[in-house]
C-alpha cells in the first residue's frame, strides 16, 4: 500500500519513542507469556505489529462450515499467558465480530491469563447513544458482548465517541493515530494551514490536531438527515486564501468529507487536505474521492484498504503497527501508555 511507515513513533527529534518503550520492556521475544493472535479481519496490520515486538504470531486454525459458521482452534499453549488478540470488526462487521467473540472463549476455556483485545477499529461505535425513539446503544452491546466472552482489558485506536470507554467494565486504553499524522503533516509542510472539524462532534479531535500543528482551527456546521446523508451548512472560522486540513475519525461514504471539501472551496479555501483514522470506505466512496477536489486523504491500516481505493493516488495509508505494538508491550510490561500519546 502506498506510504506505508516503517516506525511511524518518531518525535522532531528524530528519537524513536517506541524504542524507548521497548527497551523499557525488555526482550519480549524471549517472554514466553507473552503471546499475540490475529483473526481474518485485518493479519497483516497483525503480522506489522508482531514484527515491531519482536514475537511470532501465535498459531491457530479457523475455518468455516458449510452454513459460515466458524471454527476456530488455537495451536499451541496459552496456559497462564499474557494474551492479545488483534482483531478490527470492520466489514464484514458481524463475521469479524463473531470471530473475535470466538477466539476470546478459546482462550478462556485454554486458562489463558489474561486475554486483551486489539481493536484498531471498533465496529457500531457510531450507535453510542438512543438520538431517536426505540433504538439499540449496539455499541453498549458490543461491549457487554466482549467482556461477557471473557476479555479482561481491550485497546482501541480512535473510538468515534471517547464514552464509549464507560460502557466497559474492563480496563480500556484508548490510543489515537494524531502522533502518526501529525508527524505525516509536519513533513509537507503545509502553507498557510488551518485545521477543520467537519461536525461539531469532532472539535475535540481537531482542536488537538491544530494545537499541534501551530495551526488555527475552523469547524463546519454538518446536519445530519437521515443514515449516511448529511447536508454542509456553513464553514465558521476564516479559510480563505489557506490550505485547509480536514480532520475526521472514519470516512465511511465520503458523502460527508467531498460536501465539507466544496464548502470550504466555495468560502475561499485553496487546497483542501485530509485525515481520517479509519478508512470504511463503503459504497460510493472511493468514486466520490477519486472525482472529488480533495488533494489527498490519509488514512491508518486499521482497516485493510481496498484495492479499488490502492489504485487512487488520492489516498496514502500511514500505518499504526509500531503505536499499537508499543502499547501492547506497556500493557504487559505494566508501564505508563502516556508517552505514546504525544
Amino acid at each position: 500500500m502506498d506510504g506505508l511507515v516503517a516506525d511511524p513513533l518518531k518525535d522532531a527529534d528524530g528519537r524513536s519513542k517506541m524504542a524507548a518503550e521497548r527497551k523499557k520492556a525488555g526482550r519480549l521475544s524471549e517472554d514466553k507469556r507473552f503471546k499475540v493472535f490475529s483473526g481474518s479481519a485485518n493479519r497483516a496490520l497483525a503480522q506489522e505489529i508482531a514484527r515491531h515486538i519482536g514475537v511470532p504470531l501465535g498459531e491457530t486454525k479457523m475455518q468455516r462450515f458449510a452454513d459460515g459458521e466458524v471454527y476456530f482452534q488455537l495451536l499451541e499453549n496459552v496456559r497462564g499467558a499474557d494474551v492479545f488478540v488483534v482483531q478490527p470488526t470492520c466489514y464484514p462487521v458481524d463475521q469479524h465480530l463473531v470471530e473475535l467473540l470466538i477466539m476470546i472463549d478459546a482462550l478462556k476455556r485454554a486458562s489463558a491469563g489474561r486475554i486483551t483485545v486489539v481493536v484498531p477499529y471498533y465496529g457500531y461505535a457510531r450507535q453510542d447513544r438512543k438520538d431517536r425513539p426505540r433504538v439499540a446503544i449496539s455499541s453498549k452491546l458490543v461491549a457487554d458482548l466482549l467482556t461477557t466472552a471473557g476479555a479482561n482489558r481491550a485497546l482501541f485506536m480512535d473510538l468515534h465517541a471517547a464514552q464509549i470507554q464507560g460502557f466497559f467494565n474492563i480496563p480500556v486504553d484508548h490510543m489515537f493515530a494524531s502522533p502518526v499524522m501529525v508527524s505525516y503533516f509536519r513533513e509537507l509542510n503545509l502553507p498557510n494551514l488551518t485545521v477543520v472539524s467537519p461536525d461539531a462532534g469532532g472539535v475535540e479531535r481537531a482542536r488537538f490536531f491544530a494545537t499541534k500543528m501551530g495551526a488555527p482551527l475552523a469547524i463546519v456546521d454538518k446536519r445530519r438527515t437521515d443514515i449516511n446523508v448529511t447536508e454542509v451548512m456553513h464553514v465558521i472560522g476564516d479559510v480563505k486564501g489557506r490550505t485547509c486540513l480536514i480532520i475526521d475519525d472514519i470516512v465511511d461514504t465520503a458523502g460527508t468529507l467531498v460536501k465539507t471539501v466544496d464548502a470550504l472551496l466555495a468560502q475561499g479555501a485553496l487546497k483542501v487536505y485530509a485525515s481520517a483514522s479509519h478508512a470504511v470506505l463503503s459504497g460510493p466512496a472511493i468514486e466520490r474521492i477519486a472525482n472529488s477536489r480533495l488533494e489527498e486523504l490519509v488514512v491508518t491500516d486499521s482497516i485493510p484498504l481496498r484495492e479499488e481505493a490502492q489504485r487512487i493516488g488520492k489516498i496514502k495509508v500511514r500505518s499504526i503497527a509500531g503505536l499499537l505494538g508499543a502499547a501492547m508491550e506497556s500493557i504487559h510490561m505494566e508501564t505508563s501508555v502516556s508517552t505514546l500519546f504525544s
